[in-house]
């Protein structure tokens, strides 16, 4: 099993940080669907008892990320396509709603964050940046609604379904770095058109799972 390990014999946050590691590894690929999440082996690596491992299963479960099978215990989630077809449908109504409420509330510095987003990824030639960078464009522009628990929905959306994301962008040979889309929807927020934003990100996030899903076909 491939984890960054740490020492947390010492810390009182534990189940946080075996929780935040864990879910880097899911999100990110490095832990692929079915892969078993031993308590022993992980609290092992982390210098710890099996209480904290334990205690952030029970939390990567509750994010739908881990799945409990009879006979093989915990194991990294995986999706249908029909769950697939769901989660999109889902973060089109949410994310064109949020950067609609988020454009009157975007301020210079949160353009400019944005933008800077948006032309590392269009010249990147680093395949390991693309899907952070893709991510962090789209969060940067969400932020600004102020929307918390919104914001907390499309988060665990997409945790649902990073890494088949990151999988996609990569056997695009980096396509979506240049796609016309996140053009659009930067202008659209710099011009301040709340709707042509949501039309937009609607329009994108369609697309979007159109592609994925003849990616996983």
């Amino acid at each position: 099993m491939q984890l960054k390990s740490v020492d947390v014999s010492k810390t009182a946050s534990a189940t946080t940080i075996i929780f935040d590691a864990l879910k880097q590894a899911i999100v990110e690929g490095e832990l692929e669907d079915g892969t078993p999440l031993r308590q022993d082996e992980i609290a092992k690596m982390f210098n710890t008892s099996r209480i904290p491992v334990r205690e952030a299963i029970l939390k990567l479960e509750e994010h739908g990320l881990v799945t409990s099978k009879r006979y093989k215990g915990a194991v990294v989630s995986s999706l249908t396509q029909d769950e697939v077809r769901e989660i999109f449908d889902f973060r089109a109504l949410l994310e064109s709603n949020v950067i609609a409420k988020a454009v009157p509330k975007m301020d210079d510095q949160v353009l400019r964050k944005a933008r800077g987003y948006y032309e590392a990824l269009a010249t990147s030639t680093d395949p390991s940046e693309w899907g952070d960078l893709n991510r962090k464009f789209h969060e940067t522009h969400y932020a600004a609604s102020g929307l918390t628990y919104h914001l907390a929905e499309i988060d665990n959306a997409l945790n649902r379904i990073d890494r088949y994301l990151r999988a996609r962008i990569l056997m695009d040979n980096g396509v979506v770095r240049a796609d016309s889309d996140h053009q659009e929807i930067q202008e659209a927020c710099e011009a301040g058109d709340a709707n042509r934003a949501a039309e937009l990100t609607f329009r994108h996030i369609e697309k979007a799972r159109e592609k994925l899903l003849a990616f996983l076909d």
